[in-house]
């Protein structure tokens, strides 16, 4: 008898190898954001998920930016602060965003966390509060 074996859950979004470019708005949003605030952002998230934030995807050139993803058409429900780039569908515009496989050569991108079944998504409003909280110009409305 042969027992079926399931595949391990993974996005449909990320490739089986290297990188590939994904469109903003369909299978998520991204906030960019740059060296050194979204390190210490990440390491906020990942302190305060149990090490389980939701995908983030780095860079290892030029900025060195982080792009936090979210659920499709949700980045744009936050007033970011100043420095921090949401990336959604809008009308007229486009933007897409490097996906590095799970595994292999990625180079240049990198995960800094990456997806899982029980958290496919980063949690926006919490990145909101700790970028908010972390950012040199950024307020936290209460």
């Amino acid at each position: 008898m042969n027992e079926r074996i399931d595949a391990p859950w993974i996005p449909l979004w990320i490739p089986d190898a290297g990188h590939a470019l994904r469109l903003v708005g369909v299978h998520f949003d991204a906030v960019r954001m740059r060296e050194p605030l979204a390190e210490r952002v990440a390491s906020e998230l990942l302190r305060c998920t149990d090490f389980d934030a939701g995908p983030i995807v780095t860079e290892s050139t030029g900025d060195r930016n982080m792009y936090f993803l979210l659920p499709p058409q949700t980045g744009g429900a936050y007033a970011w602060p100043p420095g921090v780039r949401v990336l959604t569908r809008s009308h007229g515009g486009m933007a897409y965003v490097g996906v590095p496989a799970l595994t292999g050569i990625t180079w240049p991108l990198g995960w800094r966390s990456v997806p899982s079944a029980g958290v496919p998504f980063v949690d926006g409003e919490l990145l909101w509060e700790v970028g908010c909280r972390l950012s040199p110009g950024g307020i936290l409305r209460s």
